[in-house]
């Protein structure tokens, strides 16, 4: 698994390489340009839709977001795409924007397989109506994720870790408003933030300015925040799966906990159908039935450590995988989590600016 580690982190960072080189807007990279998927980076790895290389020839053309609000923005603006990327707390945002079509559900082979907890959310895959918006793909958490080397487990027992002083210029948190703000509201005893108040989100921005006295950076994708535990400059973080998985199979000594005392926040991730997408129907199906097999399933689980959608593909892994990932007992995976879920629009712009002041040091 390390070589397969190393070979994907190489293939993403010269894919990424050759985008700034072209100088594309949203950081293209052209392959079959019948279809166009907006992403976060790393996504491009054909591992994801092997099936659909093995159809069309080549995988779909990709362009990335740094996050949902600037991809948010982006499509606002005119950026034209097929399929994009979003997450639970934003499918909502973005329909109601009239960024989106429906989904034909009839052309979209595993459509009845997917995992029950992820239908029942709601506002997320489907409306009052019955329209389709979203289909999820992966699913997982942001929690923390610390050098066993530098962190004794016992010193992160509760959330609230981050915001001691002995860990100051050794923390690294998203550089994401959702992502930040789950944990802010977590430390500060929510498990469900569509109903807080507004003093429950000053609380919680209270919190994320104590923990900015300790961080070292913010950290925009997976890769930059690797690097940064790898080389020892960052050892308690707030992140995806993926980092600790990756770590862990290059021999660094990096660890998830689960169990705080506070917990942790779970998200969803799938993909739309852009409306007045450019490009190819037929293809955009192609896309979204590759990434549904069970041979994602096991690579998405076993390579990056987040969950699937597709509930024959997880039952297919090996449970001792399923168990060592956090994924063999669903119901102790919800406990004490908070789900991303949409929020009010002006209570996220809100979060938006004052985030922005935290990290300025305001």
């Amino acid at each position: 698994m390390k070589m397969l580690n190393e070979s994907r982190r190489l293939k993403i960072t010269l894919a990424l390489a050759a985008a700034l080189a072209a100088g594309t807007a949203g950081l293209a990279l052209a392959a079959d340009g019948e279809l166009t998927v907006f992403d976060w980076a790393g996504y491009e790895d054909p591992g994801f839709h092997p099936a659909y290389v093995e159809k069309n020839g080549d995988s779909p053309t990709f362009s990335f977001f740094g996050d949902e609000d600037e991809a948010f923005e982006k499509l606002r603006a005119g950026f034209r795409a097929d399929l994009a990327h979003p997450c639970s707390q934003n499918t909502l945002k973005w329909r109601d924007a009239g960024l989106l079509q429906p989904l034909d559900t009839s052309r979209i082979e595993a459509w009845d397989d997917i995992l029950p907890g992820l239908k029942a959310m709601p506002n997320l895959m489907t409306d009052a109506e019955g329209n389709a918006w979203f289909l999820p793909f992966d699913w997982g958490n942001t929690l923390v994720t610390y050098r066993t080397d530098k962190v004794e487990e016992a010193e992160i027992q509760s959330l609230k870790a981050f915001a001691d002083p002995k860990f100051e210029g050794r923390v690294s948190l998203p550089d994401n408003v959702d992502d930040a703000y789950a944990l802010a509201a977590l430390a500060t005893g929510h498990t469900d933030w569509t109903k807080m108040t507004d003093a429950d989100w000053d609380a919680a921005s209270a919190f994320l300015r104590e923990v900015h006295k300790n961080v070292r950076i913010y950290w925009l994708d997976n890769t930059e925040l690797s690097q940064a535990m790898a080389g020892g400059e960052v050892d308690l973080a707030w992140a995806w799966n993926e980092t600790a998985t990756t770590l862990a199979a290059d021999d660094v000594p990096v660890a998830m906990k689960r169990d705080t005392d506070e917990g942790l926040s779970t998200w969803v991730c799938g993909y739309v159908h852009l409306k007045d997408a450019p490009g190819s129907t037929d293809k955009a199906y192609d896309f979204l039935n590759s990434i549904l097999t069970p041979e994602v399933a096991s690579y998405l689980v076993n390579d990056w450590g987040y969950g699937h959608s597709n509930a024959k593909g997880m039952a297919e892994i090996d449970p001792e995988v399923l168990d060592a990932t956090g994924y063999g007992d669903l119901d102790a995976f919800v406990d004490k989590t908070l789900f991303s879920s949409p929020l009010p629009p002006e209570t996220k712009a809100k979060l938006i600016a004052e985030f922005e002041r935290i990290k300025a040091g305001y």
